[in-house]
């Protein structure tokens, strides 16, 4: 990734994440909470974690949490979450890469509007498949490409402008071709989540238990 638009990319999310407000809002993802809690606690892994409400509400259920982001200004109000709730997250920053995890480290995996830039998303996604058991569980929620028509009518429903980095059926099926489908489905939704997702938009729902 080059070193100016990576300077960019933490900034604009520095920004958002720098305001008193929880962007997102602080209560979990709809879809996240409703897969997590069908799943024996275990050790969990959430990627561009952000302000950490997904973390936070894991590690409420009893899970082991590690989360990463980029932004620094997120894992201040992650670990501010944290407290008010009384858990504890492992919240590290940084690009994956460079980040200790160890092959097979945990049982679940919680990629929630995880948008990486388009060059390095499937790559990304290999490598956290890496870091997930045999048995583990990835739950994964994040705009699809038919989302881009959405945001032209209503910019507060958020998500990637750039279409490369929304996602298609066909790509997870590529990035997780190892994984027993539970769901995997492309779906309008309705979303509720603080001040910047909201109003209709098109997401891809997946779960998945790696083979």
């Amino acid at each position: 990734m080059d070193e100016n638009w990576k300077k960019a990319w933490t900034d604009r999310w520095n920004d958002r994440f720098g305001k008193e407000e929880y962007a997102y809002g602080e209560e979990p993802n709809l879809y996240l909470k409703e897969q997590l809690e069908k799943l024996k606690p275990g050790r969990i892994l959430f990627p561009a974690e952000g302000e950490g409400r997904n973390a936070v509400f894991a590690a409420r259920l009893g899970w082991s949490v590690s989360a990463f982001d980029i932004s620094q200004e997120g894992k201040k109000k992650a670990l501010r979450l944290a407290s008010a709730h009384q858990v504890h997250i492992d919240y590290q920053l940084g690009e994956l890469q460079n980040l200790p995890y160890e092959p097979e480290q945990f049982d679940a995996m919680g990629l929630i509007y995880a948008h990486f830039p388009a060059d390095i998303k499937s790559s990304y996604h290999r490598q956290l498949d890496r870091y997930l058991r045999t048995g583990g569980t990835v739950i994964f929620e994040a705009f699809s490409k038919k989302h881009a028509g959405y945001l032209a009518k209503n910019e507060k429903v958020g998500g990637p402008k750039d279409v490369e980095m929304l996602f298609s059926i066909e790509e997870l099926q590529a990035d997780f071709k190892n994984y027993e489908i539970i769901e995997l489905a492309e779906l309008e939704i309705e979303l509720s989540e603080g001040s910047f997702h909201v109003g209709l938009g098109s997401v891809i729902r997946f779960t998945g238990r790696k083979k």
